[in-house]
């Protein structure tokens, strides 16, 4: 199988788009800026559907369970939130986030 394909069977926006065909809610996450040491660089994607299943990351691991948690409210609101962690940030210590950097994550329902 040439690696082409296997990139894109992983990519977050091309599970997004075969969770949607599949009749789920959707959300996606993604970096949108980045200050300092940050784990994720700016356009790094994060799909979650409404059951909380998601696929890719913006954070590395240490703000995923904070943006699933956001995501799920923005499924079933349908309006979007701009998020952001960071070590100055109470929730940044409390979610994990103490690589020294601070993330900006636009989360937004798609369809």
């Amino acid at each position: 199988m040439p690696s082409s394909f296997l990139d894109e069977a992983r990519d977050p926006l091309t599970i997004a788009e075969n969770w949607m065909k599949d009749g789920k809610d959707v959300a996606i996450a993604t970096v949108v800026e980045t200050w300092g040491s940050a784990p994720r660089p700016v356009g790094s994607h994060l799909v979650i559907d409404a059951d909380g299943t998601f696929h890719g990351s913006v954070s590395g691991g240490c703000v995923e369970g904070a943006v699933i948690s956001e995501a799920i409210e923005v499924i079933g609101s349908g309006k979007p939130k701009m998020l952001e962690f960071g070590v100055a940030d109470e929730t940044a210590w409390q979610v994990g986030l103490s690589c020294g950097g601070r993330i900006r994550v636009y989360v937004e329902r798609l369809g």
